[in-house]
């Protein structure tokens, strides 16, 4: 049964700024674009996010730069951008001293998040871990009772009911003068009774909570105990249950709470009589799918923020090439690419061969490998040498020979891996295809993101990147490319996006893009093109871990 649980809310700003008085000394040359970060935020958090970034990359003080990652933390944890989060406010610990008290409350900040966003991913005994850290450095009573009532809601997950309601006890006892969080720490109670025990009567307690927050026009609490009665409601009395949950969704609709209107929705559906549930599922999948729409793009609109601001950093001015050097190097290429011209008619020759005497299956088999290793290795000679302003006539070199050997051999199994880790090779093939016009952006790409991947998968999806850059290449016109690898106790997500012209309605895939989609097939994964946007591309994959 999914549950509606109030937490206490607080503003970051808030938080953060009590934090930071405890630290006058240090915080007398905040940027302007802190301070610009703090005016965007909760108006307009994308930049806010993009200047909490620049002071974080231009600042020299620590607290200053852990209180630009907080802040950034909680923007991606409201976006859903939970591993994105966890990234920020990990940075943001890093920096850090937690035995000094005028750092402890920034500390405790994050830490909280990090629980909510575990929580988030239900993996409660890390929000709980989580939680108690930062309750140990909290030294603020409002910002106490915060972490205590995330800990109560992270223990009713676990369904540790005994534990959730001896802390919401602890909580009612300092909270008695204030009305509102009396009332929902009173409905918390009376859920968790009734989690426990079934049988248990929670009526008179959910209403006598209703009715402080009406009286005291509490639109978020009402909120919440609508949704609570009818859940208790939803067997003893469905005609109930329907009424609570008709008044949840409006109150969720006058607050623009899209989850509680999907949460809403859900009661609906189940409780509404059956020639209504159309409407009603209907408004549900189109929520559904504008709210997962824009925190993926949220997601993205993160990761580019970040690569520019390195990008930037690291960038640096092209030095100016004599002309004898730039007239080697344009004989160089020439050469280089006759000689490319001459070895790609040979390799298509012992194709046509090869395809003569091999059986159906061998021939897919062979035509895939053709155009992984020499197709798109050939793109990628054409590549350095169009783009690169200085190419080392050796290293082309050792790249024909390499490519001549690959093709030779393409009869035979996967040649032998090299001793370079497998992230680099990664690295190495993506930003291969990066030019001045077109930046790739490359994120999570970690050791630890393909240590569980088996070599057949690792090397389908090498290749299957290999082809989505050769697409890009092609046929998109991107300037910004951004891959990013999220990995979950289930498995590796990879997200491809572009900003790219897109595709056309009613597209349909070519051969590069269908031999990719049965790579990730043959391996048991899953290729999917999210809903077409006006410009872009948008792909994801997902390989299961066994």
């Amino acid at each position: 049964m999914k549950l509606l649980l109030i937490l206490p809310m607080i503003t970051a700003s808030l938080y953060l700024g009590s934090c930071m008085k405890t630290s006058k000394n240090k915080l007398t040359k905040v940027s302007e674009d802190y301070k610009k970060g703090e005016s965007y935020y909760g108006v307009n958090n994308d930049s806010a996010f993009y200047y909490f970034n620049k002071a974080a990359s231009g600042s020299g003080n620590n607290l200053v730069i852990s209180a630009a990652y907080t802040y950034m933390g909680m923007i991606q944890y409201n976006a859903g951008d939970y591993f994105g989060s966890q990234e920020s406010l990990l940075s943001a610990l890093k920096l850090l001293d937690e035995k000094k008290e005028t750092e402890q409350e920034l500390a405790s900040s994050s830490y909280n998040t990090l629980g909510n966003n575990s929580r988030s991913l239900k993996n409660y005994d890390d929000a709980l871990k989580y939680y108690q850290i930062a309750l140990k450095f909290t030294k603020d009573s409002a910002y106490h009772i915060i972490n205590l009532n995330n800990m109560a809601v992270s223990y009713q997950g676990k369904k540790q009911f005994d534990r959730a309601y001896t802390i919401y006890n602890t909580i009612l006892k300092e909270i008695r003068n204030n009305k509102k969080e009396y009332a929902r720490i009173l409905s918390n109670i009376a859920l968790t009774k009734w989690q426990k025990n079934p049988t248990y009567n929670a009526a008179a307690e959910l209403l006598q909570a209703l009715k402080i927050r009406e009286s005291e026009n509490d639109r978020l609490g009402m909120n919440a105990s609508y949704s609570h009665l009818s859940d208790y409601y939803l067997t003893s009395h469905p005609d109930s249950a329907l009424l609570y949950a008709q008044k949840m969704y409006a109150v969720a609709q006058e607050l623009s709470s899209p989850d509680d209107q999907l949460l809403a929705l859900q009661k609906l559906i189940t409780l509404s009589p059956a020639h209504t549930i159309k409407k009603y599922f209907e408004r549900y999948q189109f929520l559904d799918d504008s709210l997962q729409t824009a925190r993926n793009n949220a997601k993205n609109q993160f990761a580019l923020i970040r690569y520019e601001a390195e990008k930037h950093k690291s960038q640096s001015l092209l030095l100016q090439k004599e002309n004898a050097e730039k007239k080697v190097r344009i004989v160089t290429q020439q050469v280089i690419l006759f000689g490319v011209v001459l070895l790609s008619i040979a390799v298509l020759f012992w194709y046509r061969k090869q395809k003569q005497q091999a059986l159906r299956e061998q021939q897919l088999k062979t035509s895939q490998k053709v155009h992984d290793v020499v197709a798109n290795g050939l793109y990628r000679i054409m590549t350095k040498m169009e783009h690169q302003p200085e190419i080392e006539k050796q290293q082309l070199l050792d790249d024909m020979e390499i490519l001549y050997e690959q093709s030779r051999d393409i009869s035979y199994e996967t040649m032998e891996e090299t001793k370079q880790s497998f992230n680099n090779k990664i690295v190495e093939l993506l930003k291969s295809f990066s030019t001045e016009r077109t930046s790739i952006s490359i994120v999570g790409n970690t050791h630890d993101a393909w240590a569980h991947l088996n070599e057949k998968a690792r090397t389908e999806l090498k290749r299957a990147l290999q082809e989505l850059m050769v697409n890009m290449k092609k046929h998109s016109g991107a300037k910004n490319v951004v891959v990013r690898l999220d990995k979950s106790k289930n498995g590796l997500n990879i997200r491809y996006t572009d900003d790219g012209k897109g595709v056309p309605a009613g597209f349909r895939y070519g051969n590069g893009l269908r031999n990719t989609e049965n790579r990730i097939i043959s391996i048991g994964g899953q290729f999917t093109f999210n809903h077409p946007l006006a410009t872009g591309l948008n792909i994801q994959i997902f390989i299961p871990i066994s």
